[in-house]
């Protein structure tokens, strides 16, 4: 059920994206599980996209996790405040990523609601990649971490959305990337109370 190492060499970071949706995203703290299903994501397109880290080629130390073969998790701090959460896809030196934006709470509910210190039932539990990330007990220590291994990983457990389930647009606090802002590389579920605003189209 866990997704091969190999799952994440694809080199099209749009379908693995949208591919991304309905997967699991467990992390295992202390022996605490959580896991939610992936309900909302963005793609970053490497070194040619204005609104990736790696643009241009940059490379700085919060860069290199990027630069990596696919399959390690990227997670960095946003504002000061949010960590947020990343799939590194593609292979070594094409910097690809998938940024996870909102999960559907799934196993350790009771865990998530601690953390968050509001119900599960409540979207705003895991809606946004920075509720996501702390829903589920990401923070700095995740960066760089094997997403074939033991503290995070990412399984298939067969849930399917049929492609007129799956809504693109652009994608979210992103306008410095000019042009590239109002590409439409946002992806989420329509209509699924987890997903951030706008959630439906």
């Amino acid at each position: 059920m866990k997704l091969p190492l190999s799952y994440y060499s694809n080199q099209d970071v749009l379908f693995m994206a949208q591919d991304l949706l309905g997967k699991v995203l467990f992390t295992n703290i202390d022996g605490e599980i959580t896991a939610g299903i992936i309900v909302e994501t963005e793609a970053y397109h490497g070194v040619s996209d204005k609104a990736s880290h790696a643009y241009g080629g940059r490379r700085t130390d919060r860069t290199e996790t990027l630069y990596n073969q696919g399959g390690i998790s990227y997670v960095y701090l946003c504002y000061g405040i949010h960590h947020l959460f990343n799939v590194v896809t593609s292979v070594e030196d094409d910097p690809h990523a998938v940024l996870v934006r909102a999960v559907e709470p799934l196993i350790g509910k009771e865990i998530m609601e601690m953390r968050r210190n509001m119900p599960a039932s409540k979207a705003a539990i895991s809606a946004g990649p920075g509720s996501a990330a702390k829903a589920l007990g990401i923070d700095r220590s995740f960066n760089k971490k094997d997403l074939n291994g033991s503290d995070i990983w990412i399984e298939d457990h067969g849930i399917h959305y049929s492609s007129d389930t799956i809504v693109a647009g652009p994608r979210i606090g992103v306008a410095y990337a000019q042009e590239d802002a109002l590409l439409p590389w946002r992806f989420f579920v329509n209509g699924n109370k987890y997903v951030s605003k706008p959630n439906k189209i």
